[in-house]
């Protein structure tokens, strides 16, 4: 495995955890497996706590795809609970108030679902990583301050419904980078007359990278441990100090 070099390492994010927390424990793996105190280590494309699903992970010189990475489609399943909404748009913040679903019909979701094929515009949640005034977002709805975030254009390329109740709908979604599914289940339910919110999230798929290709945490942790190592010539010093008393 070069680690240093550069390795991309896929990982399926469990419930509960931060984006941070992966990156950390992949990170903990890599200085352990490299015997050094510090290493490069990223992620390409953050998912919410409340989110589970495909996380790609860099080392090394890899980090400078981060940006390549990210790029590509995403493919998520989402939950959207109808009939009430809370401030964040998901399970983070309890539900703030309720509507009438029952006017719903799957019909009447097919519809409106082809609403938001393609090009559209979508106002990030308040509960975002946003910034605002040098501030992100998340920490200044926390505190109960009003933010205001300016539309985004982004694109919907595929939108399925796959399960379907009057107060409950399951959709799959590939969408383009930026596009926050908790904001569409907003609009979604906005669209429906009923209100909504995210219940369950899960990522499927970034670029070509899915589930599939994904280890566990512990997992990608193991692989690290075990993996035989290789070192350039021109890696930095203290790693080729470790290679040298690795090898010798």
């Amino acid at each position: 495995m070069d680690l240093v070099s550069g390795e991309i390492i896929c990982v399926d994010k469990p419930l509960g955890w931060t984006s941070f927390d992966v990156v950390k424990r992949v990170r903990g793996a890599v200085l352990r497996r490299l015997k050094v105190k510090k290493f490069k280590v990223g992620h390409a494309g953050t998912l919410d706590p409340l989110a589970t699903g495909v996380m790609i992970v860099t080392t090394g010189r890899a980090t400078r795809r981060i940006e390549e990475l990210q790029a590509g489609v995403k493919e998520y399943v989402a939950t959207i609970a109808l009939g009430a909404t809370t401030p964040s748009f998901d399970l983070e913040t309890e539900i703030d108030a309720t509507y009438p679903t029952g006017h719903i019909t799957r019909e009447l979701v097919l519809e409106t679902l082809e609403r938001f094929r393609g090009a559209i515009e979508q106002v990030p949640p308040a509960f975002s990583a946003c910034k605002v005034d040098g501030k992100r977002a998340y920490d200044l709805a926390r505190k109960g301050r009003e933010v205001n975030l300016a539309p985004k254009m982004l694109v919907i390329d595929e939108i399925e419904l796959l399960e379907f109740s009057p107060r409950s709908i399951t959709i799959r979604v590939v969408c383009s980078k930026g596009t926050y599914i908790r904001a569409l289940a907003r609009d979604i339910g906005e669209a429906l007359g009923s209100g909504g919110h995210l219940t369950a999230l899960r990522r499927t798929r970034v670029g070509d990278v899915t589930i599939a290709d994904c280890m566990t945490v512990q997992g990608a942790a193991d692989v690290i441990a075990a993996a035989p190592l290789e070192f350039p010539e021109d890696c930095p010093p203290e790693i080729l100090e470790s290679a040298n008393k690795q090898l010798h």
